[in-house]
This record gives C-alpha cells, sequence and structure tokens, in this order.
C-alpha cells in the first residue's frame, strides 16, 4: 500500500511536533516534511509534492487560506486550528 506523503504546516514549532508525532502511529502516512508560514509552504509544497497537506489557518503575515490560493495544489488539505471561529470558513473550503 502507498503511503500517503504529509506536508505539515503551523507557525508553531511544538503545534509541528506534536501533529507529526500523533500522525507517526499511521502506517499508511508519512510526513515528507514541515513548513512555518505561507512562503515556506508553497516552496515545500513545489518541491516535495505531497498528497495531503495539514495545515495551520491563523498564521503571520497570511493564512492558511491565502495558500490555498496561491497554489495549484491537487492533494487535499486537512485544516488543522486551535480557533473554531474557522471551522465554517474550513468547510467551506
Amino acid at each position: 500500500m502507498k503511503k500517503l506523503a504529509a506536508l505539515v504546516v503551523d507557525d508553531e514549532r511544538l503545534a509541528r511536533q506534536r501533529l507529526t508525532g500523533m500522525l507517526a502511529k499511521y502506517d499508511n502516512i508519512e510526513v515528507v516534511g514541515e513548513a512555518f508560514d505561507v512562503s515556506s509552504a508553497k516552496k515545500s509544497i513545489e518541491k516535495l509534492l505531497p498528497d495531503i497537506v495539514f495545515l495551520d489557518i491563523q498564521m503571520p503575515k497570511k493564512s492558511g487560506f491565502d495558500l490555498i490560493n496561491e497554489t495549484n495544489f491537487d492533494g487535499k488539505y486537512i485544516f488543522v486550528t486551535a480557533f473554531d471561529e474557522y471551522a465554517v470558513k474550513a468547510f467551506e473550503v
């Protein structure tokens, strides 16, 4: 079975570490990289070609929604955020 290549995008290092640790428990997911903002995420998506991006919404300068609008990523996004006010917009996207 092919593993899903995952990219973790969050501005908080501890949040990235925790999510990466949680994902390590799944045999069918391989975290291929991490990014801390929209700019580094765009570069990582282009370079690593992940199948799935675990994406924080609120980050400095630009949001996770900005990343979606600025890339032609064909994979899936899973939003990870501590702010429930983003839930409705996340489901719409």
